[in-house]
Parts: structure tokens; sequence; C-alpha cells
């Protein structure tokens, strides 16, 4: 009869010796295997950095010298270098065919925009283009060069490479949309409706600094979108042609004032005409002449 070891006595189950053998072989195949892996894709890379690198230099001589230090030397003849590459073997050759070059191009680009195939034609690879548009489909936004130069797949020789080609349009006051204002630094839905909304009572933007005059709008949410965009010229505001009604509407003059500039249009000279003059006159305040002065007025 088999005598009883402790274990036995204590219910434990003894794992065989071969199990454990077992075990051990397959962690080092694992092993080996990730080695493997390793070497093959080393040789291959050395295989694709050496491609373009001739690795065979011939010297020789193709014709004779007539002049020169060498002339001296009867039968000299200048010499000429030649670089081939030498013959590879075959599985060389079929390493270099399977990873054909990657061609980069240099070319004017918004990083906003540009597409996939256009990344990758930049010298990105597929993964580091395909993570430039994830970033992009999330919501996220280039808004200046260096905004590029921050993203993880972008390195710093890449980005020097680039910088020159890097082509970010301004935004146009007159001709964003709500949308395309929620995409600046700091701005979301409800100050992008004000923009939208100011820009309808003011007759368009004259100057980026009317940003200012919305309320709540505030110095340091413009300095972090000053440099972002631009002002196309508006339509001129009409202020000595419109009637009392249409002019109370303009953001800076009201329904008193309208009446003043009105009765000023009716008994001064038009060569007396000015923004200035209406200050003076007591029917705009200081403020209210510094702000329409800022606004592009039509000729009387």
């Amino acid at each position: 009869m088999k005598k009883k070891t402790a274990d036995d006595e204590e219910g434990r189950q003894v794992l065989p010796a071969s199990f454990l053998t077992g075990v051990v072989a397959l962690v080092f195949l694992a092993i080996g295997y990730q080695t493997a892996l390793f070497i093959h894709r080393a040789a291959t890379l050395h295989i694709l950095a050496g491609r373009d690198a001739p690795d065979t230099v011939y010297v020789y001589r193709d014709r004779p010298v007539s002049s020169g230090p060498a002339s001296a030397v009867p039968g000299a003849s200048a010499a000429r270098e030649v670089r081939r590459e030498a013959p590879h073997a075959e599985k060389v050759r079929a390493v270099r065919a399977h990873y054909p070059p990657r061609r980069t191009a240099s070319f004017p680009f918004n990083p906003n925009t540009v597409s996939v195939e256009d990344l990758q034609r930049l010298g990105f690879s597929p993964a580091q283009a395909a993570a430039i548009d994830r970033y992009r489909s999330k919501g996220g936004r280039f808004h200046r060069k260096e905004d590029f130069a921050k993203s993880y797949v972008v390195a710093d020789s890449v980005y020097r490479r680039l910088e020159p080609f890097i082509v970010i349009p301004k935004l146009d006051l007159n001709r964003a949309d709500s949308a395309a204002f929620e995409t600046l630094p700091g701005i979301g839905a409800y100050f992008s409706s004000r923009m939208v909304s100011y820009r309808h009572r003011l007759g368009g933007y004259s100057c980026k600094e009317q940003l200012l005059e919305i309320d709540r709008f505030g110095e340091e949410r413009y300095a972090g979108l000053e440099d972002l965009v631009e002002v196309s010229a508006p339509p001129a505001f009409p202020l000595w042609t419109l009637p009392e009604d249409s002019l109370s509407l303009h953001p800076h003059i009201g329904r008193h004032a309208s009446h003043g500039i009105v009765l000023f249009r009716e008994n001064t000279p038009r060569a007396q005409w000015s923004v200035q003059a209406l200050e003076a006159a007591g029917i705009l305040t200081g403020e209210q002449a510094r702000r329409l002065s800022r606004c592009r007025i039509a000729e009387p």
C-alpha cells in the first residue's frame, strides 16, 4: 500500500513534475519567440536604414590629364569616383521591396483640414496621420502653428521642416458663423451667439476691438483670440441718411440720440456733419461718440 505523504494528509494537491517542466518550457518558448521578433525587426530596420546609402565605391581613371600637377606624370589620367550599390542577397532585396521608400513632400497646408493622405505625403506615418485625424474629429483644433508642434506625433525635426508651410487662416469676424466662433479659445455657445447678434446690431464689425463692447466679454478673453481673428470691411453705416427709427436700433445711438441726430441734420449745414459735432452738440455722450467713431460710417 502507498504511504500517505504530509501533503496528502492536509488535502493539498501535488503538481506533477512534468507539468512544471512544461510551464517552464512554455515560458522559454514565449521569450524565444519575442526575441526572434525583436531580432527580425532590428534586422529589417538595419536593411532599410542602409537602403539609400550606396555601399560600394568605385574609383577609376577614364581620361588623360592635359594640364595640372598630374600631367607631369607620363600616362596620368583623371580619377573619377562613382558610387554603386553592391549586389545583395535575395532576402535583402525582398525586404526592401516589401517596404518601399516613403517619399515626403513639403507644401502649404492647414493642419485643421489637411487630409490623412496629404499628412502621409508630408512625411507622417499612417498611424501618426490617423492620430492627428482622431484629435480633430474629437473637436481638437490647432489655433496657432505652435499648437501643431505640441502634438505628440509631431517630432521637432518634422515641425522645423514643415513650419514655413503651415497656413492657419484667421477667422473673419464679419463672415464666420456661430459654429466657427465656437472654435476660438474661450468662446462657447453663449459668446458665439452674442458675437453674431452684436455684429448684426452694428451692421458689421469695423475693428476687432469692438468685441470688447460685448457685455462681459473681457480683456482676458479678447487677448486669447486677438491674433486669431481679422475683420473684412463691413458696409458703411448710413448715419446721415437713415430715418430716426432705424438709427435708434444702433447700439451706440439709441432712441434719444436718434431723434437729436435727425434734428441736427435738419438744422446744420452738411459740411459740419461729424460724430465730433454730434458730441459737441450734446446729442451723443463721450462714450457714445468714442464707440461710434470706431464704426465705418458713410460719407455725409
